[in-house]
């Protein structure tokens, strides 16, 4: 529903005089990023020692190069050609919540051209692999770092006539360089947390004209909306997150219930998307509640008869999916420190039908784009991010297989999914580690609260779609004056 904006700065949303706003605060910034570059640099190979990929296309990074091949590699954007709609997708869970609507622009615009950036390797790998049947008419490219010249030369190089940015992403001098080449932007499936506010009132001067600039912002939820006010304006609509519209693939469920064949009838409790220090923790905690004494992860398990609800000789087994694939490798390492030989094993163990995976307490799912197949095979969730301070993965994708969540208590990235999934009863919340594997145990062992979560989840997943088509409804303005009416497909 639309909310009125008020911008302190006196210059209306999305106008010149918006962008260019922040004077000497934009300047300090702008001397900052300049003098960083060779930390930067450090960063960027520093990151490559683990992902290679960090290592590939420098040059989009500072806007150098001329323009980026599209994703089927036959031709290159021509100058004769209408400039491309372009959307900022940081890393996978934007990219992957914007793909509906990409592929609604397509079909409303089809004689339209899309720019896809990102900011992670992560990010450009999931657009390709969820675009490439769109072929030529999609290129990608890493956003250039917000100086001053990259962000000039980006617009003056793709020269897009429109732009959407995912969620929090604020940048003062790409905003400025979109309005010197009056491109509107909009901000599409915005958030801010309480953290983000913090920060932005912190740096305000810097902060509210970039916030003012936006020709449209389309929040999450109305307390995203009320946050935003802090910064200048409230949302122009608030219809929603984006991600409860990411589409099921059937493929991916196939896949996960024939994993959980191999798997048997024993309890499986998915950690899905972890983060770095809460392995450690959810390993510490997975020993602790197998065993009274301390013995080796996994011969606990296996000699346990006390625990309430799993039964003699079903193990229960842990999968653990890391949320960055640099890390696989260390967590695999951190995994057989606790777990003796013969207990373990890695995702390709999956592929080969010789591989027995009955003494298999553990299972790390070291692989990129098959998460909804982890749900499917997986009874309950323990959702990474959320026991340390990282605000929190994307518990929707999970409710949406069916798949009940168990929550740690920091949500704030999914703050209004988090409080409603738990008020329908699709997820539970918990305060550490030590709880979450003893409530996921509790919820995979009990058929009936199992089944209750399941469908609860799935209710509020269906309940929550169509932001996109409410997205597209507030963006239709700003789409049409700057591409022409869209076409109505037959």
């Amino acid at each position: 529903m639309p909310g009125s904006r008020s911008d302190p700065t006196g210059a209306a949303p999305g106008s010149v005089a918006a962008g260019e706003q922040g004077g000497l605060a934009r300047v300090l910034y702008s001397l900052a990023w300049m003098a960083g570059i060779p930390l930067v640099i450090g960063y960027l190979l520093w990151r490559s020692l683990r992902q290679p990929a960090y290592r590939q296309h420098w040059g989009e990074r500072f806007a150098l190069g001329g323009p980026a091949a599209p994703m089927s590699g036959q031709t290159r954007m021509s100058p004769d050609r209408p400039g491309p709609i372009w959307l900022h997708a940081v890393s996978v869970g934007e990219t992957a919540a914007a793909v509906p609507l990409l592929r609604r622009l397509a079909v409303l615009y089809p004689d339209a051209d899309f720019l896809l950036t990102h900011g992670t390797p992560t990010g450009r790998a999931t657009g390709r692999e969820r675009l490439r049947d769109l072929g030529d008419r999609f290129t990608q490219c890493y956003l250039p770092y917000d100086l001053p010249g990259a962000t000039g030369r980006f617009f003056r190089t793709y020269r897009p006539r429109v732009g959407l940015i995912m969620e929090t992403e604020v940048w003062p001098n790409l905003m400025v360089a979109a309005r010197r080449q009056q491109v509107p932007v909009a901000s599409i499936n915005a958030r801010l947390s309480a953290k983000s506010l913090a920060q932005g009132l912190r740096h305000r001067r810097l902060i509210v004209p970039t916030v003012a600039a936006f020709d449209r912002i389309i929040a999450q939820s109305e307390s995203d909306s009320l946050r935003m006010r802090r910064l200048g304006r409230l949302a122009d609509a608030v219809v929603g997150n984006l991600k409860f519209d990411q589409p099921v693939s059937f493929n991916a469920q196939k896949k996960g219930l024939a994993w959980r064949r191999r798997f048997g009838a024993r309890p499986v409790v998915l950690a899905a998307s972890t983060r770095e220090g809460e392995e450690v923790l959810l390993l510490e905690a997975w020993q602790a509640e197998g065993a009274r004494e301390t013995r080796p992860l996994g011969d606990a398990f296996g000699a346990i008869t006390a625990t309430p609800g799993i039964a003699d000789g079903l193990e229960p087994l842990l999968i653990i999916v890391p949320r960055h694939p640099n890390r696989f490798d260390a967590v695999a390492r951190l995994i057989q420190e606790q777990v003796p030989e013969g207990r373990f094993a890695r995702r390709d163990a999956l592929d080969d039908d010789q591989v027995d995976l009955a003494r298999c307490s553990v299972l790390l799912g070291d692989s990129m784009g098959e998460m909804q197949s982890w749900y499917a095979a997986a009874d309950v969730a323990i959702m990474g991010g959320s026991l340390l301070p990282f605000g929190s993965q994307n518990l929707i994708e999970a409710n949406a297989l069916g798949c009940p969540v168990v929550l740690g208590p920091s949500t704030f990235n999914f703050e209004q999914a988090a409080i409603e999934s738990t008020t329908r009863g699709a997820s539970q919340p918990v305060v550490d580690a030590s709880e979450a594997v003893s409530v996921a145990l509790s919820i995979a062992t009990d058929a009936g609260r199992r089944e209750a979560m399941a469908e609860a989840a799935l209710a509020f997943a269906e309940a929550h779609r169509g932001a996109t088509e409410r997205t597209l409804k507030v963006l239709t303005p700003m789409l049409t004056a700057a591409l022409g009416p869209p076409q109505v497909p037959r």
